[in-house]
């Protein structure tokens, strides 16, 4: 399997799992794996990064790997004009599915997840940046995303999109109904950022003085935002991540 980007090995901890094997795709290296890093290395898998644009599709075996990541980016699902390397990517994803392969996406991710089973993305009503509620379904309180009950976690979305046949719904907010959604224990879709470090938010938010002036949003009042609820975040993201890590290992 050709991949841009970077291979990496798992620690100590999971060298007794060392053939697990997961592939990530990044659409911009500052929205990086973040804390899922750690918890998949401590899961014993070597990981390999593959940066999506200008990525060669055709040598990716959809379903070699024994996970798939797909994390977020700024362009919309619907800008494959503008991003031609989107349209290979969702048929990549859909193969993936198809195979009922683990897949774990978070917000653009999870977009492109639900794009590729036949929902359609579009913008939503408004640019939910900052931590919010995200509470889960009864579905949802089964399945490893109860960890984030009464957790505020991280967004940074305008998009949103049509919950596709043959998932269930995992989770909602006030101002977004799909906020997570799964198919069996295998492929888990989250359109929050569960794996946002204070490094990561502190780059996001000094990248991004342009659309928080516009959106009204004060820069500072964002990081005290990230101070008080981050740590909280991190340990039910890695609650929740590990969870179904657990789930997929058999």
């Amino acid at each position: 399997m050709a991949a841009t980007g970077e291979t990496q090995t798992p620690d100590a901890a999971g060298e007794a799992a060392r053939l697990r094997t997961a592939l990530v795709l990044r659409h911009d290296e500052t929205i990086h794996l973040g804390n899922l890093e750690p918890v998949l290395r401590e899961h014993g898998y070597a990981l390999t990064v593959l940066d999506t644009p200008g990525a060669d599709f055709a040598a990716v075996d959809p379903a070699a790997a024994d996970l798939v990541v797909v994390l977020g980016g700024d362009m919309g699902v619907y800008e494959s004009e503008q991003h031609p390397y989107l349209a290979d990517e969702i048929a990549l994803i859909r193969a993936r599915i198809d195979a009922e392969r683990p897949v774990f996406g978070v917000c653009l991710g999870a977009q492109l997840m639900a794009e590729s089973l036949g929902g359609t993305v579009f913008k939503g009503g408004s640019n939910e940046i900052g931590y919010r509620s995200v509470e889960p379904t009864v579905e949802g309180a089964q399945s490893p995303v109860r960890h984030i009950a009464g957790v505020p976690v991280m967004q940074w979305h305008s998009d949103t999109f049509e919950l596709p046949e043959g998932v269930t719904r995992l989770a909602g907010s006030p101002e977004y109904r799909n906020e997570a959604f799964g198919i069996g224990n295998w492929a888990l879709a989250v359109q929050f950022h569960p794996e946002v470090t204070p490094e990561m938010h502190e780059r996001w938010v000094a990248d991004s003085v342009g659309e928080l002036a516009a959106e009204g949003i004060d820069a500072d009042a964002l990081r005290a935002e990230n101070e008080r609820y981050n740590a909280a975040m991190q340990q039910a993201s890695r609650r929740m991540f590990s969870e179904y890590l657990d789930g997929i290992a058999g």
